[in-house]
Formats: C-alpha cells, sequence, structure tokens
C-alpha cells in the first residue's frame, strides 16, 4: 500500500473510490449521464446527490446535501474518486467545485464530457464556456506542430437536366443542395429556382453532402445542369481567423476554377448567401445580415469580423438582394433591393383547426438562432405553459441531424428532418416562434399564415412581414408574456382564428412565390 493508502486508512476513510454523480440538470440528462458513466465503471460504486425529489430512474442511493458540511457527514468513509455533473447555473455545480475540484468531470448540453483540470486550463475555460468539444483542441494554420488539417472542396460532379430551351441563361451558386426541403433557406432557393425555370435556363452550382445527386431529380427538373461539389471539411478554430469562419470553411480554388471556366455559358451569376461573397458574381443575396446577427448576440469579435467581410462583399456586386427593408438599411447601400421570403401557396393551404391545445414550434437546427430559440421555449417559457394548461402539447421539428447542435430533451413530440412539414402545420392549434436573435423574414411565419393558424412570436421572430400585435400576430417579449399569449390563444379558439384569418389574407396578398419571382426576373432582365 502506498503513502497516500496508508493516509487514508488512518484518516479512516475507505481505499476504494466511488463515483457521486451530481443532479445539476434536468432529470432525463442526468439520467443519461448516469447511465453512460455506469456503463463504463460498472464495478464501481455509484451515489447520486440532488437537491430535489428522487430521481426515478433506479439510482441504488441518492443524497440530499446542500452544502458540503451534509455532503461528507452522508459521504461517511467513502472517498469520491469521480465527480460527473452538467454545466449550468445549478447550486450543485458550485458544491462539485468545493467537494472534489480534482475530480470533476463536467458534461455540456450536447452531451459532452470533459475533466476539468488545471494542467488543461484553457480546454478547461473553453468547455465551461461552452465551447464544443472537438473544436477545443483546433490549432489556427500558424501553431506549431500537429493540427488537424482543414480540407477544402476539390471534387466535385456534374449533372445533366433538362435541355436548353433559347433562354436568357443565369446561374447560381449556392452552400448548399436545395433538396429535400429541410430548413427556410432551401425552401427559398428551391422555391425562386422553379419560378425562374419558368424564363430562364440555369446553371446550379453548389456544395453538396453525400447522397444528394442521388435525390436531385426534383433540382434537374428546372436546370440545365447542376454541378456539385463536396463539403469541405474547417478544422481551424473558429476565433483564429481574420475573415469569418465560414467565408474560410467555404474557400475553394476548384470552386473559382470552374466557375471561371463557365462564365461563357451564362450571362448571369447570383451568389446566395453572403459567405460565398467571395466569388465574383453579378447579385448577392443576403438571406440575413449576419454582422446584425452577432451585434444581437454581444459577440463583438464575430460581429466585427462579418461587417468588415459583409460590407465589403456587398460593394462587389452589382445587386444585393435583402429580406426585408430593416435588412436593406443595414446594408446602407444604393445597390440593395429588397426580395422578401414568401411561401408556397398551392403547397400551404389552409385548413380547418382540430380540436386540442397543440403547439408548433419549427426551425432547423443548423441555423444556431432557431437553437437558442428552442432551449428558450423549452427550458423558460414551456414550463410556465404547462404550469397554466396542463392539457398543451408541443410538438418540435428541428430539421436535419438536430442532435449535432443541441442535446435533445425528452418528454416532448420531437422529430428531425421531415419530408413534408405541412401535416404537423394541420395538426397544430398555434404556432410559436420564440427567437432571440433574427435577420431576414422567418419563412416559418410564413407558412403558419397560409395555413391560417395564429402565431406567437418575439418581435424579431416576425419583424418584415407587415403584421401587427394582437390583429394578425401575437407579439410578446420574455418568457412570462410568450406563456401569457399562448396561454390566451389556447384558450380563446374565436380570437385564434380571428388573427389567423387575417394572417392568412396578408401571405395571400403579398407573399406567394410567383409575385417574389417575377420580381426577381425583372431585376435579373435589368442587369442582363
Amino acid at each position: 500500500m502506498g503513502i497516500r493508502g496508508r493516509l487514508r486508512e488512518l484518516l479512516g476513510y475507505e481505499a476504494e473510490a466511488v463515483i457521486v454523480h451530481f443532479a445539476s440538470g434536468p432529470v432525463e440528462r442526468v439520467r443519461a449521464m448516469y447511465e453512460e458513466i455506469r456503463g463504463l465503471e460498472p464495478e464501481r460504486e455509484h451515489l447520486v446527490v440532488s437537491l430535489y425529489e428522487p430521481l426515478g430512474f433506479g439510482t441504488p442511493i441518492v443524497l440530499h446535501a446542500p452544502t458540503l458540511v451534509e455532503l461528507r457527514m452522508q459521504l461517511g468513509p467513502r472517498r469520491i474518486g469521480l465527480a460527473p455533473f452538467l454545466l449550468g447555473d445549478d447550486p450543485l455545480c458550485w458544491l462539485v467545485f468545493q467537494a472534489a475540484p480534482r475530480k470533476m468531470l463536467a458534461f455540456n448540453e450536447r452531451g459532452e464530457r470533459h475533466h476539468l483540470q488545471v494542467r488543461t486550463a484553457i480546454a478547461s475555460l473553453l468547455f465551461f464556456r461552452g465551447v464544443a468539444l472537438d473544436r477545443i483542441w483546433l490549432r489556427p494554420w500558424w501553431w506549431p506542430g500537429a493540427r488537424e488539417r482543414t480540407r477544402a472542396s476539390v471534387h466535385s460532379v456534374t449533372l445533366s437536366g433538362r435541355g436548353l430551351g433559347g433562354r436568357p441563361r443565369v446561374a447560381i451558386l449556392s452552400p448548399y443542395f436545395p433538396w429535400p426541403l429541410g430548413h427556410g433557406g432551401a425552401v427559398r432557393i428551391y422555391s425562386l429556382l422553379r419560378e425562374a425555370a419558368k424564363d430562364f435556363d440555369v446553371w446550379f452550382y453548389c456544395f453538396a453532402e453525400p447522397g444528394s445527386a442521388e435525390n436531385a431529380g426534383p433540382v434537374l427538373e428546372l436546370v440545365h445542369e447542376a454541378v456539385l461539389f463536396e463539403m469541405p471539411r474547417y478544422r481551424d478554430p473558429r476565433w483564429a481567423s481574420l475573415l469569418p469562419p465560414e467565408v474560410r470553411e467555404y474557400e475553394s480554388a476548384a470552386v473559382r476554377a470552374r466557375l471561371t471556366a463557365d462564365r461563357e455559358k451564362w450571362g448571369l451569376l447570383q451568389v446566395e448567401y453572403t459567405y460565398l461573397g467571395q466569388y465574383a458574381g453579378d447579385v448577392l443575396v443576403e438571406h440575413d445580415v449576419t454582422f446584425d446577427l452577432y451585434q444581437q448576440m454581444g459577440a463583438r469579435w464575430s460581429a466585427w469580423r462579418w461587417r468588415r467581410f459583409e460590407r465589403a462583399a456587398v460593394g462587389r456586386f452589382r445587386r444585393v438582394m435583402a429580406m426585408a427593408e430593416k435588412d436593406a438599411a443595414l446594408l446602407g447601400d444604393a445597390r440593395v433591393r429588397v426580395l422578401p421570403n414568401g411561401v408556397d401557396l398551392a403547397r400551404f393551404r389552409a385548413v380547418p383547426e382540430r380540436a386540442g391545445k397543440r403547439v408548433l414550434f419549427v426551425g432547423s437546427f443548423r441555423h444556431f438562432p432557431n437553437v437558442s430559440a428552442f432551449r428558450f421555449l423549452w427550458e423558460k417559457v414551456w414550463p410556465l405553459v404547462k404550469g397554466a394548461e396542463p392539457e398543451a402539447e408541443l410538438t418540435v421539428i428541428a430539421g436535419p441531424r438536430p442532435e449535432l447542435y443541441a442535446a435533445i430533451p425528452e418528454g416532448l413530440d420531437f422529430h428531425g428532418f421531415v419530408a413534408e412539414v405541412v401535416p404537423f402545420y394541420e395538426a397544430a392549434n398555434l404556432v410559436v416562434v420564440p427567437t432571440l436573435v433574427s435577420a431576414g423574414t422567418n419563412l416559418k411565419v410564413l407558412e403558419a399564415m397560409a395555413m391560417r393558424r395564429a402565431v406567437v412570436a418575439t418581435g424579431c421572430g416576425c419583424d418584415g412581414l407587415g403584421l401587427q400585435h394582437g390583429e394578425s400576430v401575437w407579439v410578446a417579449e420574455g418568457a412570462a408574456a410568450l406563456a401569457e399569449g399562448i396561454v390566451t390563444l389556447l384558450r380563446d379558439g374565436a380570437r385564434r382564428e380571428a388573427m389567423a384569418r387575417r394572417a392568412e389574407a396578408i401571405a395571400i396578398e403579398h407573399f406567394g412565390w410567383e409575385a417574389i419571382g417575377r420580381e426577381q426576373k425583372r431585376i435579373w432582365e435589368e442587369l442582363l
């Protein structure tokens, strides 16, 4: 027995260390943490510390220890060999730091775990601040020693679509393939591509996930040729570049060369999204003003980088399309035109509500404002709604692979990518858009309007659509006010339907894709 073992024996501590889990978060996440560590260390004794009621998932011993003294008394001779806990603002997090400062195994809301240790102080601090684990160990290109390498997009596949029709020729560059329609950006690009196909011969260039070529049929019906480049792999830390990291990620000499080689085939190139503004073109589509998003978040370094890049990119294009007048004003350039988001009025058609109290949240987790909106809804707003209306039900549609961007809680009707969202609107009684930061306009609000479903939203969630609080939308800020709006409309069916009908009329009059497509055609013809 070593010196440390003899010392423990003299002090009356058991030589074998136990694992003490600290229930510093929602029960379902505590259970996942507990089961993961129990599976890794099945031979050790596992205890759980909780400030609340028994957790109810078969833990052998639950200690109720709000202070370090009480914890020590309840542990008795046992010593802590590992202290798993969930990062957050729970009082138990501070108790972990006091009880086991060298044994802390922290779990973040993505389900990742990391030992918080002095010898890895920078990595531990980054993890504590919410940086994803796979990004903590990244090193910039100028860092000495071994590091993971960024892989630029090189390889591509060319797919043939419909024949040429002797129409004006245009090209579109996109950061993704717009099928299936898994998020709002894909809906916009595909819908306006469909409108453009009526009057133009189109070449389509994009970065694409594996398997996109096998499902390209709906897009190939609209374009003469589609060139799909492999998705890049970005492995530089996001803080380490003067350019915004998304711009660096999509840098590709192969894409530049292909666009240059094909330039004689078409007369105009439209570039979708600001971070592709590094490629020379004629029209830049600002799906949102990115520096405004980061300003709203208080991320000063990212906001500065984006403002610097974004204003320069706007100056390189002959026309810039913004989603709303607010965005156009932020860009402050005479070349900016407003080409709003729209809705497919043939696909999203109003149907009568079914009886119930079902609330719907739609938002791809790939877009970070949707992740923050969902967390705010689930953690702050929904408990207040359930307290007032226990029969209320929440359905969430989070787009492709949501587990990459946030922990998926239990206790709600949760969906990733769905091939058709219309049935979910039909089943809903109310749509909620609790966006905390936003730019442009939200397609999900337009879809709800066209489906004649009332919307409860924050101001930025429904901005730019000409809606009025209490008439065509319920606008509220803060968790309590949003919960009040949801409960009020769930209880008042007549008021809910009146608001929904006014919103439906606005969608039909102003936001059909056909009318927006005609405006896009006018802008293109003006440049051609």
